[in-house]
């Protein structure tokens, strides 16, 4: 019994051998793969990951800072697009041609109309080279040419025959167009004779004719002959601006002689 119990013994104590055996082989394989040389290079790896490891903490930081401002830059889109819908809604009413008014009038018509009063104190008894005209009484404060704009509901309150393929902007900037006629007319009928040009003196003496008749004396207006553009032409879409402008009351037209004679009416 006792020779049973020291074989087992030896037969343990040899297998502990040969397993702490094995382990040193193991190691002894683990030093031949990593020798002692190497340490120095695992230190930088491990100096290049804790530097990873802070770009990483830092672009984490800059990803929540910007999806915190995420909310603040919806915010400020959806009041842009706000501000959006008011402008063109706003711009639906505004054309995009609006002429300048008397600011526009060079040095040369301003000269006009000084020597015109200084030289005529009154300007309804003037009495040009060669035979008399009469010349429609100037106030000072003259108003401008009225720009009377339509609105997009008064343009959809047409009918599709008349309205055809108008647009607002084209009707507005139309008006522009008829507010220079008349503007350029005016100063035309106010300048003295050596100001006008021979090619323009008779259309001056025919204006201002046409300028004292009833039914346009201290009116605005211009001849169907003016209408040369730039956005209003004696074409089929200017024929139906007329058309549209003079049903919807912003336009009325006379005959004076030979001439088609077309007034600008203000608002009520």
């Amino acid at each position: 019994m006792e020779g049973k119990n020291a074989g087992a013994s030896l037969d343990s104590l040899i297998a502990a051998f040969n397993a702490r055996v094995a382990e040193l082989q193991e190691l002894v394989i683990a030093r031949n793969m990593y020798p002692g040389s190497s340490i120095a290079d695992l230190s930088a790896v491990d100096a290049a990951l804790k530097a990873m490891e802070l770009q990483v903490q830092a672009i984490k930081g800059r990803l929540r800072d910007e999806a915190a401002a995420i909310p603040k830059a919806k915010r400020l889109i959806e009041a842009s697009l706000r501000q959006k819908k008011k402008l063109q809604s706003l711009s639906i009413h505004v054309p995009s041609h609006v002429p300048e008014r008397m600011t526009m009038l060079n040095a040369d018509t301003i000269s006009w109309l000084h020597d015109a009063g200084n030289q005529h104190p009154s300007v309804g008894n003037l009495k040009l080279e060669g035979e008399p005209v009469a010349i429609p009484k100037e106030k000072k404060g003259r108003a401008p040419p009225p720009l009377w704009y339509i609105s997009a509901d008064e343009l959809d309150s047409l009918s599709s025959y008349m309205r055809g393929r108008l647009t607002l902007e084209k009707v507005n900037a139309a008006i522009n167009d008829m507010a220079a006629y008349a503007e350029a007319n005016v100063q035309l009928i106010v300048a003295p004779k050596k100001k006008v040009g021979e090619s323009l003196w008779e259309k001056a003496l025919e204006l201002r004719d046409i300028a004292m008749t009833e039914g346009i004396k201290g009116k605005h207006f211009f001849l169907e002959s003016d209408i040369k553009g730039p956005n209003l032409k004696l074409d089929n879409t200017g024929k139906a601006i007329l058309t549209v402008l003079r049903h919807l009351g912003r336009i009325s037209e006379i005959r004076s002689g030979h001439s088609r004679v077309i007034i600008l009416l203000k608002p009520h």
